[in-house]
């Protein structure tokens, strides 16, 4: 009976932590965001669903973009080393042979237009403001310009799948400015640049699939002000399958173990509870006197 008692009391304490304390310290401490928004629907600048012209969108890429990109895929060569790219813009400008595979159309076509507000950068960078974007808006383009550009950027993107597109993905999308120890893998831009572009350095990512959880992860890179109002890290604009992608090489390198933890948790789990039971009969059977 004192069993029953004692089992009583501590499911009313959890239950009391669980459905009074955790809903307050995730609800009113720490409010719930709105989910990803992988539509990028707050984006309205371009009109998306024009058709897109390969050959026009080739023309005008190389009149525009390759002074400052290189597109390797498309045989356009890095044009300067990583560090005077970064000491010349702030951040090493990406290579955009997977820019139209790995970036929604909808964000890439608005990003195009105004760079900074597709980040969600006006804070940092601000109209009329002291520091520039390095990269300019090309608000001057027609609609239909700007959809031929993203035509030939998805027409030049490489076709990868498996680990080599996770791997592929996270390092054109994060490997610029993050580091990944576990990896061997370090930022392109050199930390000295990094840190005086972005205000600090961004983090070493290799335990932040630990650290951050994926749930947190999903929200955080599809918008992060939703969750670190005023942070440096742009809206990078991943499609919803780049990201899982890219969450999928954090897990590899930081979790790879997490597949064989988990099945060997149902193991523990079984053997606590008959150890429990054991644990039941053998003090059944040494205090049976007394009870």
């Amino acid at each position: 009976m004192k069993e029953l008692k004692i089992l009583a009391i501590i499911a009313a304490l959890v239950g009391i932590t669980y459905y009074g304390i955790e809903p307050y310290a995730h609800h009113i401490m720490h409010p719930e965001v709105k989910p990803a928004d992988f539509a990028f629907s707050d984006m309205k600048n371009v009109d998306t669903s024009l058709a897109g012209n390969v050959d026009n969108g080739k023309v005008l890429v190389e009149a525009n973009c390759i002074a400052c990109h290189s597109i390797e895929k498309a045989g356009h060569l890095q044009i300067m080393p990583n560090a005077d790219a970064a000491a010349a813009y702030g951040v090493v400008p990406p290579d955009l042979s997977s820019a139209g595979r790995i970036y929604d159309k909808n964000y890439l076509a608005n990003f195009i237009f105004d760079p900074v507000s597709a980040m969600h950068l006006s804070h940092k960078y601000p109209v009329g403001g002291a520091k520039a974007f390095p990269m300019p808006s090309y608000n001057w383009m027609s609609a239909q310009e700007i959809m031929d550009v993203v035509a030939y950027l998805e027409s030049v993107s490489p076709k990868v799948s498996g680990k080599d597109a996770h791997k592929a993905t996270y390092d054109a999308a994060c490997g610029r400015c993050h580091s990944m120890s576990y990896a061997k893998s370090e930022a392109t831009t050199p930390k000295d640049a990094i840190k005086a572009y972005m205000g600090a350095t961004p983090p070493d990512l290799s335990q932040y699939i630990k650290s951050r959880q994926e749930h947190y992860l999903h929200g955080f890179i599809n918008d992060p002000q939703l969750l670190l109002a005023g942070t440096s890290m742009p809206r990078v604009g991943l499609t919803e399958k780049a990201q899982e992608e890219v969450i999928a090489y954090m897990e590899e390198t930081g979790d790879s173990k997490k597949a064989e933890r988990e099945s060997l948790g149902l193991w523990v789990m079984l053997y606590t509870f008959v150890f429990a039971i054991l644990a039941y009969l053998w003090k059944r059977k040494i205090w049976s006197e007394v009870h």
